[in-house]
């Protein structure tokens, strides 16, 4: 364990060098050196042990949770209960019970087309897009690819492995049926070409295969349906087609009735045929569901294609007819809907979204019995759904997945790990009572798998904010998801009525409600939301309902520069006293009442209007108070960029590009809205005139550049609605066109005289601003798709180079000042451009005068910088812990039974221990884009520094605590993601780990402590990770089971009459007809084996440690009880065919035994 030496800083010292020499940042965006130390000399202060190293980081994803993207494939696997789905992207997602949830990604990337389950084998087969069957193992928690075999000259459209067979029937495009040994996964020569299947008579092509399936009633026979409507029903003993059935509509789905005697097929035309093996001329009945009956007798009129049919049969009643599709093309807005068909009554299920797939859920593997069928799952573009047979209004179930992530597209996520643990049952108490009613009462029928709670106990909760304004809090505990509670942020607003857009103040014209920011104090449960209309909500938490009015203030915040600042470069002289800076707060707070527009010209009005009549709260987060940016000269509010809150000061800090807000939500009153150059005062390091006519100067500041380019639907949903601000970069939405510049260091920035904004022209706009991301990328794709390697970027408008958006905030009991002798309560601001201001806040003496009397804010003058835009802040004490801010203990606002006494303030200041001390001192971690820093206060001496990435920029940066320590961990634009240690600065992690290919990491990446972190992998998925190696070591343990044994059920006992009349008496030998010996070997051309990483090599890497060593260990069993298994079943083999040649040697022998030589 290394020792570090902190040297004593006398207080009052001037350092005229904020740290030492710097690390070098590699071109990996990590630094490979400690960054330098700087201080004063002095005697030893004191040793700080680190007890972090890099043995403590390991990244590894732990879960996805959410609905598969763009979903292609289904299947189950009715014995262990589990379901699998394939996506367009090449994963799969397999789920079972609540806990039980496994992806798993195909290399490839090829869409899934197809999904067959080995049922009960704990083996799944996947056709690809690529052409290339691959085979899983889920006999491990983490599942592995054990074989792949790839058809070179045919493409895959259909598969059909049968019920306990070894044998996987593979359909082509070109109307060849090819056979696969699922075991060895090579190809038998057993062929069925085409040509054969047909008549030679027939002259055309029959196209693809659609549909392979055997007889119920006799698996040496296979039902081929190919699309141009024929279909052959071939006998593979004798090897040619026992019949063949033609049908003038193209085929899309078969499905055969249990007994084995009958098969329906869906077309194209919305009809259904039923065809009889005895009769296939022509089907002995064609039903059009959906068509309309014509009057003269003529057929229905043709309907749109019903994609997929099945057929299942019940003991006691009718059938079930159930098929995807075949509405009738008059109805061009009805909803994809699933038909079910029981005996005569036709049920229309209306589906949200276009319907991918859909399989019944039956009572019985075996396709030769009743099939008794108790659901149906349907795989919709953007939804799961159950639907229960097994009641007449067919319900479906209440889904325990947390598929509706996306319900409305997430714009923003919080993560806190370790949180209080009451506020888990709080919150899913006041969640459980908007629980919608209807559903099935019955089990949810996905149950297969096992899961442990497993050794991680601590609570985590998932915040996401949400386009339509909606905010989610998700119990995240143990790597499961479950929702908690929903807090919907347009109900303080007015709706807006239809048409009405244009005349109002809004500045976005989609989703206005939508969530930009959150902050969340679990403590206090004071919730605050910044939404993309340039507001602000404080939500307080109430188990009472309430009736009342919302209480609103609006602000004007406008960066306006009149007189030139031109201070002497040395001298940075200090802020007057807070009692001569009061009434200049007071004239800058802005004004709280509407202005008239007059004409064109908006002023002084809010974007959005707030109810004004008192509002019904149900029991959970009741809105305390709406701030709102209001329009200045005709110019939209600007978006907020940066947010904080503190319930201990009862203070809600907001900033955007034009300035600071800071206002006191327990008085509803404003009490700073400055620009951010009236925040330095005569400290601004930049000498700065209003106005500059300069057009070309641009600034190494980070700030985004705009673009005026058309971006895809999809790409603008899964971007923000609003704008895409990185690290609170604002851009204002111009109509201007961008041009690059060229950059300039931080030197040329500090020697350039910067000038006040203009006035542009604005435009309304869907998504405020795009960031200029250009990565070399494969594909044609957007330039909003990916970062640059580089950001010095721009803004064109000559109107926008002076703008320094307010990028971080963070309330502390600190030092505001050099020569303090003890901690007060301070806000530090963090900007655009690196610069760091600590603001004073003198609060009301004792609790009792909170409400009457005001809060002073007032600049300090202590300004620090780095390079970069600021992204955190954090304080540590004189032994390196963290120092967690002052918050209030929450106290219901409403509680009927509270007395005077009860309703006193009850704060927990996390002060250090003797702050009282002279000597006592802190060190304060400020993080930028760019660079770390670690300052010891109140000397303000920068101690250490490490300059994280030259050439890209940070996304993401927390201080996490993980072992009962605390480290700083960063996310980089060029997907490396590093730790680093405290308050040394030393690099502990640094792994080049995900890309940025799109807008939407960016802005959802979070850190959290205890190793975790999560981002949204697509629209609908969150991914979860880690980067403590604990729980990288403990995961296996975690993760629920796929595979459990569970007894394949006996299939009923046929009678003897059945058996005597109803069937093939023979046994069909797949072995004999399809191995090497009889069907000879394929073609090596035709497909290639690929042996796959599963098994042992899947664990490997799945698992380190004692865990991984035991998974391994018992694999190795199971692997040598099964080889043992076929030794033993070898050898039996052997005895019986030594036995039979036994008996027949005899029997040769008795029959020759008396004759001559001459009777031979």
């Amino acid at each position: 364990m290394k020792k570090f030496n902190f040297r004593k800083v006398l207080d009052g010292l001037t350092a005229s060098s904020p740290g030492g020499s710097a690390g070098g940042g590699g071109a990996g965006g990590g630094s490979a050196h400690p960054g330098g130390t700087a201080g004063a000399a002095g005697t030893p202060r004191e040793e700080i042990q680190e007890t972090l190293t890099s043995d403590y980081f390991q990244i590894c994803k732990t879960v996805r949770h959410g609905f598969p993207y763009l979903p292609t494939a289904l299947a189950f696997d009715p014995v262990q209960k589990i379901l699998a789905i394939g996506t367009r992207t090449g994963a799969i997602r397999i789920l079972g019970r609540p806990g039980v949830d496994c992806y798993c990604q195909h290399e490839s990337g090829a869409a899934v087309l197809q999904l067959q389950f080995l049922i009960n084998e704990g083996a799944l087969v996947s056709a690809c897009a690529d052409d290339t069957l691959h085979l899983w193992n889920l006999r491990q928690k983490r599942p592995a690819i054990l074989h792949s075999l790839k058809f070179n000259r045919e493409r895959i459209t259909y598969c059909h492995l049968p019920f306990q067979s070894k044998w996987l029937y593979v359909g082509t495009e070109r109307g060849n049926t090819h056979i696969v040994n699922i075991e060895s996964f090579i190809l038998s020569g057993y062929v069925i070409m085409w040509n054969k299947a047909i008549e030679l008579s027939t002259k055309t092509h029959p196209g693809p295969v659609v549909h392979l399936s055997d007889s119920p009633r006799d698996e040496g026979k296979l039902l081929i349906g190919y699309e141009n409507g024929t279909v052959v029903f071939w006998d593979l003993r004798s090897k040619r087609a026992d019949l063949r059935a033609y049908y003038d509509e193209a085929i899309h789905s078969v499905a055969w009735h249990h007994e084995g005697k009958q098969f329906m097929c869906s077309h194209s035309d919305g009809s259904l045929t039923l065809w009889n093996l005895k009769s296939p001329n022509r089907p002995f009945q064609t039903t059009i569901p959906h068509g309309k009956i014509q009057r003269d007798g003529k057929k229905p009129e043709s309907c749109k294609p019903i994609l997929k049919v099945e057929y299942k049969t019940c003991k006691n009643s009718e059938p079930f007819v159930i098929f995807s599709g075949g509405l009738s093309y008059d109805k061009a807005c009805r909803r994809p809907s699933l038909t079910i068909m029981h005996g005569k009554a036709i049920t229309v299920l209306e589906m949200d979204h276009p319907i991918v797939d859909f399989l019944t859920l039956c009572e019985t593997p075996y396709p030769n019995e009743f099939q008794e069928p108790y659901a149906v799952v349907v795989l919709l573009e953007k939804d799961l759904i159950v639907v229960d047979l097994t009641q007449s209004n067919f319900p479906i179930f209440e889904n325990p997945y947390p598929i509706d992530i996306h319900e409305s597209p997430v714009t923003c996520t919080e993560y806190f790990a370790d949180c209080p643990p009451d506020l888990i049952p709080v919150l899913y108490s006041v969640g459980a009572k908007h629980k919608k009613q209807g559903y099935s009462n019955k089990e949810w029928p996905i149950s297969g798998g096992a899961w442990n709670l497993g050794a991680q106990t601590y609570p985590e909760i998932i915040i996401t904010g949400h386009a339509d304004g909606s905010v989610k809090f998700w119990d995240a505990s143990a790597i499961t998801l479950q929702m908690l509670y929903k807090l919907k942020t347009s109900k303080v607003f007015e709706k807006q009525k239809s048409g009405e857009g244009k005349a109002t103040a809004e500045i976005v014209e989609e989703d206005p409600f939508a969530v930009q920011m959150m902050y969340w104090c679990p403590e206090s449960r004071i919730f605050c939301v910044a939404g993309v209309s340039a507001y602000v909500v404080v939500y307080r938490f109430s188990k009472h309902e309430v009736n009342t009015e919302i209480a609103s203030l609006e602000v004007r915040l406008q960066y306006e520069v009149e007189d030139i600042i031109t201070p002497e470069p040395e001298i940075i002289p200090q802020f007057p006293d807070a009692s001569s800076q009061l009434p200049s707060l007071k004239s800058l707070s802005g004004s709280t009442n509407t202005v008239a527009c007059e004409g064109m010209m908006k002023d002084s009005i809010p974007c959005l209007s707030v109810k004004t009549r008192p509002v019904r709260m149900p029991p959970g987060y009741q809105a305390d108070l709406v701030i709102q940016l209001v329009w200045v000269d005709g110019e939209p509010p600007q978006q907020i960029t940066s947010l904080a809150v503190n319930s201990a000061y009862g203070l809600v800090a907001f900033g955007n590009c034009n300035g600071l807000a800071v206002v006191d939500f327990m008085q509803k009153t404003v009490l700073l809205s400055m620009g951010t150059l009236e925040l330095y005062g005569s400290s601004d390091p930049y000498q700065r005139q209003p106005r500059s006519p300069r057009k070309s100067k641009q600034f190494a500041a980070g700030l985004t550049e705009l673009s005026d380019s058309p971006v895809s639907l999809e790409l603008e949903r899964c971007k923000s609605p609003t704008s895409d601000h990185v690290n609170g970069h604002c851009t204002s939405p111009t109509s201007q066109s961008c041009s690059s510049g060229k950059r300039l260091s931080s030197a040329d920035v500090s020697k350039a005289n910067r000038r006040g904004p203009g006035r542009p022209p604005f435009r309304k706009a869907q998504s405020a601003a795009c960031m200029e991301i250009s990565l070399p990328v494969t594909t044609e794709e957007n330039r909003e798709n990916s970062f640059s390697r580089s950001r010095s970027s721009s803004v064109s408008s000559i109107d926008r180079d002076s703008k320094e958006a307010i990028t971080a905030l963070y309330f502390m009991e600190s030092f505001a000042r050099k020569n303090d002798s003890a901690v007060s309560p301070c806000l530090w601001v963090g900007t655009g451009l690196g610069m760091v201001l600590i603001l004073s806040l003198n609060l009301p003496a004792s609790d009792d005068l909170r409400q009457s009397e005001p809060v002073m804010v007032s600049p300090s003058g202590t300004v620090l910088t780095l390079k970069g835009a600021v992204l955190t802040f954090a304080c540590l004490d004189c032994t390196g812990t963290l120092i967690h801010p002052p918050y209030e203990v929450w106290r219901d606002p409403h509680s009927a039974d509270d007395g005077e006494k009860t309703r006193k303030r009850k704060l927990v200041m996390h002060s250090p221990s003797s702050s009282q001390d002279m000597g006592e001192h802190q060190f304060a971690v400020i993080c930028s884009e760019k660079q770390a820093k670690v300052f010891s206060l109140p000397s303000q001496t920068c101690l250490y520094v490490h300059n994280i990435t030259e050439t890209s920029f940070l996304l993401q940066a927390d201080v996490v605590t993980l072992c009962n320590s605390v480290c700083l961990a960063c996310f980089c634009a060029n997907g490396h993601i590093m730790t680093l240690s405290l308050p040394s600065l030393r690099p502990l992690l640094d792994i080049n780990y995900l890309p940025v290919t799109d807008m939407r990491i960016a802005r959802t990446f979070c850190f959290s402590n205890e190793g975790q972190a999560l981002y949204l992998s697509s629209p609908t998925e969150i991914q979860r990770l880690t980067y403590s190696q604990e729980m990288c070591d403990n995961l296996q343990d975690m993760l629920g089971d796929l595979f459990t044994p569970v007894e394949t059920p006996e299939a009923q006992n046929r009678g003897f009459l059945k058996g005597l009349f109803g069937g093939s008496g023979q046994a069909f030998d797949r072995e004999e007809l399809f191995g090497e010996a009889t069907a000879g070997k394929a073609s090596r051309s035709l497909a290639q084996h690929i042996p796959g990483s599963g098994g042992i090599e899947g664990v490997r890497g799945a698992a380190g440690g004692v865990i991984g060593d035991l998974t391994r260990a018992r694999i190795a069993l199971d692997e040598r009880g099964q080889k043992l298994g076929e030794l033993d079943e070898k050898t039996a083999s052997m005895m019986a065919s030594a036995e039979a040649f036994s008996k027949h040697a005899h029997e040769v022998m008795l029959k020759y035994k008396d004759k001559k030589w001459y009777q031979f």
